[in-house]
């Protein structure tokens, strides 16, 4: 009698775990007009002036960011929140000039031009590329590795 309650319970086991696991690694649908509109989300969220948001509701716990003006990777939490501290007290808008979407299995790649309006009246032109991964967690996609590079213009 032990040995099937045993048993029973490492089949009970085995399957939940193997249908965690299913669920897990199964694709979700998604087109490019979402994966566009995460954009708009980041956009939002840097708008509403509060770092903290901005990272929590965008960025993966371990993703990167690495921005030209950082000079290195932001890892951390902290470091991209002090990052974009700095960055939101200059008012920015961010618009996108051109871009290419990539789609697979759970994760995506929106990369491209995008053009950053300050306050005070000043634009860069940047570089781009946003990965993003589903979260299941979080029931949410989220950015894994942003990158931007200030584009240089010729004269």
């Amino acid at each position: 009698m032990y040995k099937a309650v045993a048993l029973a319970a490492a089949l009970t086991a085995s399957v939940a775990c193997s249908s965690a696991w299913a669920r897990d690694n199964n694709c979700r649908p998604v087109s490019n007009k979402e994966i566009s509109s995460l954009f708009d989300r980041w956009n939002n969220s840097l708008q509403s002036g509060d770092p903290r948001k901005m990272v929590a509701a965008n960025y993966a716990p371990k993703s990167k960011l690495k921005p030209d003006a950082a000079g290195k990777p932001l890892l951390t939490q902290e470091s991209k929140e002090a990052y974009f501290r700095q960055f939101m007290e200059k008012k920015p808008v961010v618009k996108i000039e051109a871009r290419d979407i990539a789609i697979d299995c759970n994760t995506a790649v929106d990369k491209g031009i995008y053009n950053v309006t300050f306050q005070d009246g000043s634009v860069t032109r940047e570089n781009y590329a946003y990965a993003y991964e589903w979260n299941v967690k979080k029931m949410k996609w989220l950015i894994t590795s942003h990158q931007s590079s200030a584009i240089m213009e010729k004269n």
